[in-house]
């Protein structure tokens, strides 16, 4: 009962979330006919134009077919490469006689619902109804990016207090949701946020000290001409924070539930026994997870690599974007080892303790039961 209730407190977050995507409104369209010109003129640089028939798919022009100009050069990350039957997404203006229309990209939207359907049929095939609280959990953690988090950094509040209180609201989701209201998924928690408030306090004396500017890639340029006035540095701190996330909560969920099962299994371990075994179930896993953590960062950074080729070893290493990567692989492996310790001596303590505390409770019911029943 208890999970349904939150479940519906998260469905009413969903719907006030996606409120604000709501109002924009996009225009699709699809290719038919194309026809090309060469529109160089002599230059180095070709160029290509294309001249196209296009659909439009929804809308008040729905059914309409406009000829539309795509203008294709020699920069691959600017050019469209339209073909017959692609599906378009399109850029509406208020014209004097009505609408006017412009190719923005192709639409890829298909290919994203396509592989989020097979990745949810497999995690409820698989996962049950755990794999139900699975999703619930991860569309609330979308929800708390998108519609909590960035719009309290664009509103001027800290970058990384905005960030710790997502994370906590997510972790806090995701551990109940998934292991149940008890002193497991508490100690899970804990452990987690913890871990990531730690990780926070190191990427900020790492920013200090190395003196990062929060500017890593193409990206935060094109943030900060829209919104100069945020904290880059503190940014970079909260997507480093955010990365480790999952995996923290990972380890710490694994050690939790196998100091509760240990418990389970022979009440009579001391806190000390409980301790030791999970720190023997972290140490299994860190290898693991530490090196998860590490590639998940290398390959993002990939292309970046890739130009160490042409550059001194040394000067590339030091560039502020390398420095960056790599203290993020390194923090976020620092918070993921640190959550083994945190979170086995909190469920150790925890578990034990609480169910001391429910036998003791029972324990007093039942005497006051039968002294009810003696006086009587």
């Amino acid at each position: 009962m208890k999970k349904i209730f939150i479940i519906l407190c998260l469905f009413l977050l969903f719907i006030s979330g996606t409120r604000v995507i709501a109002d924009e409104f996009f225009i699709l369209g699809k290719a038919h006919n194309i026809k090309y010109e060469d529109i160089s003129l002599g230059a180095d640089t070709p160029q290509i134009r294309q001249i196209i028939d296009v659909e439009i798919l929804n809308g008040l022009d729905k059914g309409n077919i406009y000829k539309l100009e795509n203008i294709i050069g020699s920069n691959p990350y600017y050019d469209i490469h339209v073909q017959p039957k692609d599906k378009l997404l399109l850029h509406a203006e208020q014209g004097d006689n009505g609408f006017e229309y412009f190719i923005a990209d192709l639409y890829r939207m298909n290919v994203l619902y396509l592989l989020a359907g097979i990745f949810c049929l497999l995690v409820i095939i698989i996962g049950k109804l755990k794999g139900v609280f699975s999703l619930v959990s991860i569309g609330a953690t979308v929800v708390l990016i998108f519609s909590v988090l960035c719009p309290m950094i664009l509103a001027g509040v800290p970058p990384l207090a905005g960030t710790i209180l997502v994370c906590l609201l997510s972790t806090v989701i995701t551990m109940y949701l998934v292991g149940g209201i008890n002193s497991k998924s508490t100690s899970a928690t804990a452990g987690t946020v913890l871990s990531l408030i730690i990780a926070g306090a190191a990427s900020l004396l790492t920013i200090k000290f190395a003196k990062l500017t929060g500017f890593s890639d193409e990206t935060t340029l094109y943030l900060y001409s829209s919104h100069p006035e945020l904290d880059f540095t503190s940014i970079t701190a909260s997507v480093i924070i955010l990365a480790a996330l999952g995996a923290c909560m990972d380890i710490a969920m694994s050690i939790a539930s196998t100091v509760n099962e240990i418990y389970l299994t022979n009440k009579s371990q001391t806190v000390k026994e409980l301790f030791d075994a999970g720190m023997n179930v972290g140490r299994d896993v860190i290898g693991t997870m530490a090196n998860t953590l590490i590639l998940v960062y290398m390959g993002g950074a990939l292309p970046l690599l890739l130009l160490a080729g042409g550059i001194d070893a040394y000067k590339f290493f030091n560039l502020n974007a390398v420095v960056t990567e790599i203290s993020s692989a390194i923090i976020g492996s620092i918070a993921l080892l640190l959550c083994v310790p945190i979170t086995a001596v909190i469920s150790a303590n925890l578990i034990k303790f609480t169910d001391e505390k429910l036998k003791k409770n029972a324990i007093i019911e039942v005497e006051d039961m039968i002294k009810g029943k003696i006086n009587d």
